[in-house]
């Protein structure tokens, strides 16, 4: 028995050492006794940044966008689009002029105070999912999430009822980041439950 305590106090002096001497090697190795990961997740956090950009990004447009709508609100937009189209290289009485000129005679001043408004409101949304993500905060990850998948029936069918090439992209896009937060969402409960298994074990 003294030479078995002899023996612990000595490798107990030898551990404390080695932890002063190595403050990194100690704390890697609490990490490994609590079941979190020893190497960073590069490509997952670089996902959640591109994510993150991509809406803070929208914020900024739709900022723009609402911008622009409120400051048309007092203006003629008939006028606004006859010197835009005088200022271009198109025909004023082709189809084209004729069917934006149609389009302007349907704005009126509440369509562009509802749509100023409702783009400020989107742009404080982006502006949340885009923070959060880049911050790397849970919540936001399934806030994005239930947002992006439950807007993709509105966007299928605005892209069959006006088909055109942005809003095939767009809808492409937000495919992309909905499967790529599903795929992290689930790889990140399975690193959980790994460490959770693993620290029960070594608290056993």
């Amino acid at each position: 028995m003294p030479l078995t305590k002899g023996w612990q106090a000595r490798q107990l002096k030898a551990d404390m050492q080695e932890i002063l001497s190595n403050p990194n090697s100690a704390s890697a190795d609490g990490r490994q006794a609590t079941g979190q990961a020893l190497h960073p997740h590069g490509k997952r956090e670089r996902g959640l940044l591109l994510v993150g950009l991509f809406k803070l990004s929208k914020a900024i447009f739709f900022t723009a966008l609402g911008a622009g709508a409120l400051h048309l609100v007092h203006r003629n937009i008939g006028d606004l689009v006859m010197r835009i189209v005088d200022a271009l290289p198109v025909d004023p009485e082709g189809r084209l002029v004729s069917l934006l000129m149609d389009k302007a005679d349907l704005i009126d001043t509440r369509h562009l105070r509802q749509a100023g408004v409702l783009s400020f409101l989107y742009a404080v949304v982006c502006v949340v999912e885009g923070t959060g993500l880049m911050l790397e905060k849970t919540w936001a990850e399934y806030f994005t999430t239930l947002l992006t998948a439950a807007a993709l029936p509105w966007e299928i069918y605005e892209l069959f009822a006006h088909f055109s090439g942005f809003r095939v992209g767009l809808l492409l896009v937000n495919l992309g980041v909905l499967g790529y937060l599903l795929w992290f969402l689930k790889r990140k409960r399975l690193e959980e439950e790994e460490a959770a298994s693993a620290h029960s074990s070594s608290s056993s």
